[in-house]
């Protein structure tokens, strides 16, 4: 096999989607598995949806995602740098390069200049609905002779550059995933290669980039499929072999439809805010479209490189489906060190405002504990809140099961006696927390559920939860007192 190289080009048009990102993944992926370069390109040429800021956050959440590559854009010292032999690798930067093209391709028959106005291409298609055809160009301006359509242009007349297709061929290329694909020409636009403003429509950029960038495999969403027969002829027509095509399966959500922003979470930024971590994600995302041989699900990047391959992804849209992402992401919480998760918790204490950083910075400790105990439930980390909200504030209880267990004939005595160890002491220290619940068993006679349930009701307000000996560490002497004190209040 020649030497692999595979290209993500991603528009910036604001943050990256996460089918973007499987995208990414995938050609990471093949490229590793393969010895091969990974490039990123930024695909700019529609200017109307360029976002100020998008081509740094793009590369911000693949280096996120741990998906590194060879070549391409990259920021160095805060700035937007081009790396390697085959740049620029912005398209805006190489309008020169297209024009070259596009005027050889006039030249030799292939494209022709079109003086059509916007209002009688939508007067065409209009008329073409009304009489259920497919809307496409009418060719209009295919047969005006090339001499006449450079006068209009010196007289000043506005056009775009369109590819002449020839009639009723069929093109035919192999698919990586779909197998062979063949889509007869009648059915498809004479496309516009060039715009108005001078700059190249996708179609002639990706042909031009990802031929004078060497690229092997073009691996990329599936909504550009019905376009890749345009492709085809490009390359024909230029005179270049074309690449392998490798068209992925969209990413759905439940109800089969793509993921879209009315929807909810779609960019890997508002997962990264949810709290998920960069290997959740990327785990789960490899999953979606994508299966190992051996059925296995959990999989580190250099394992999945491992796995990986195009046979195995599959030909209908993959589900994105957010309680699987939840169950991978637990997965990778439970291997996190407790420190690191505790840390990356902080904005989510924060922005609850249970905690101030400095609060949890100068009692660390006491925190990585906290996290500690809470750690197995998590499936994101901005959940982090809602499972230790229960220690701060007053004692709430709302559980039936904890109201009923407070009622019990023996809670007096429980309560009594964890009061009297607590006085004995001058703070909870972790001796006090391991060893307490034995104490108040000895000097009381209760034991089992008939001491735990209540007692753990009386200070934390449910019966069920996390470790009883972290509970009592956590909250400290004076908090255990305080909610003791409302658990008696609770049985008036």
């Amino acid at each position: 096999m020649d030497n692999v190289r595979v290209r993500f080009a991603p528009s910036p048009t604001g943050y990256l989607h996460i089918g973007g990102l499987r995208t990414a993944l995938y050609n990471y992926l093949y490229a590793k598995k393969n010895g091969g370069q990974f490039i990123l390109r930024i695909e700019d040429t529609d200017r109307t949806r360029f976002v100020e800021g998008a081509i740094e956050n793009l590369i911000d959440s693949l280096k996120w995602a741990g998906i590194d590559y060879d070549e391409g854009v990259m920021v160095k010292d805060g700035k937007v740098v081009e790396v390697g032999e085959t740049g620029p690798y912005i398209q805006s930067q190489r309008l020169d390069i297209y024009k070259k093209y596009v005027d050889e391709l006039i030249e030799k028959g292939y494209a022709y200049y079109c003086f059509c106005s916007k209002e009688r291409l939508d007067k065409v298609r209009e008329e073409q609905k009304i009489k259920g055809m497919v809307p496409k160009y009418d060719g209009f301006c295919r047969d005006i002779p090339l001499e006449e359509a450079k006068k209009r242009i010196e007289a000043g007349e506005e056009y775009v550059v369109r590819l002449k297709l020839p009639r009723n061929k069929d093109i035919s290329f192999e698919d990586a995933v779909r197998g062979r694909v063949t889509i007869n020409t009648d059915e498809i636009d004479d496309q516009v290669l060039m715009k108005s403003d001078g700059f190249p429509t996708y179609h002639m950029a990706v042909v031009v980039d990802d031929h004078l960038m060497g690229i092997t495999h073009v691996v990329r969403g599936e909504e550009w499929l019905p376009s890749t027969p345009k492709h085809v002829f490009l390359y024909e027509v230029l005179g270049w072999a074309a690449p392998t095509f490798v068209h992925l399966p969209t990413v759905l959500n439940k109800d089969r439809k793509k993921l879209s922003k009315r929807q909810g979470d779609v960019s890997v930024e508002d997962f990264k805010n949810k709290g998920y971590l960069p290997e959740g994600l990327v785990n789960y995302l490899a999953l979606v479209g994508w299966s190992s041989e051996d059925g296995e699900e959990i999989f580190t990047l250099d394992e999945m490189v491992d796995k990986f391959t195009f046979e195995r992804v599959g030909k209908s849209g993959g589900i994105f489906d957010v309680e699987k992402l939840n169950w991978v992401n637990a997965h990778y919480i439970k291997q996190y060190q407790t420190e690191k998760i505790a840390e990356l918790s902080m904005p989510f204490m924060v922005a609850e405002g249970l905690m101030t950083e400095e609060e949890m910075k100068s009692n660390w400790d006491w925190y990585v504990l906290l996290i500690e105990t809470v750690k197995e439930s998590l499936s994101n980390l901005s959940e982090v809140p809602e499972k230790v909200r229960f220690l701060f504030g007053d004692l709430n209880i709302t559980e039936e099961e904890a109201k009923e267990e407070l009622a019990g004939e023996q809670v007096p005595d429980l309560i009594k006696a964890f009061e009297d160890e607590l006085s004995s002491i001058e703070e909870v220290d972790q001796e006090f927390a391991n060893g307490v619940m034995k104490k108040i068993q000895k000097s009381t006679g209760i034991k089992g559920k008939q001491l735990f349930m209540p007692i753990r009701a009386a200070i934390s307000g449910n019966v069920h939860g996390p470790e009883l000996k972290n509970i009592i560490y956590l909250l400290g002497k004076e908090q255990l007192l305080k909610r003791l004190d409302e658990a008696k209040a609770f049985r008036k």
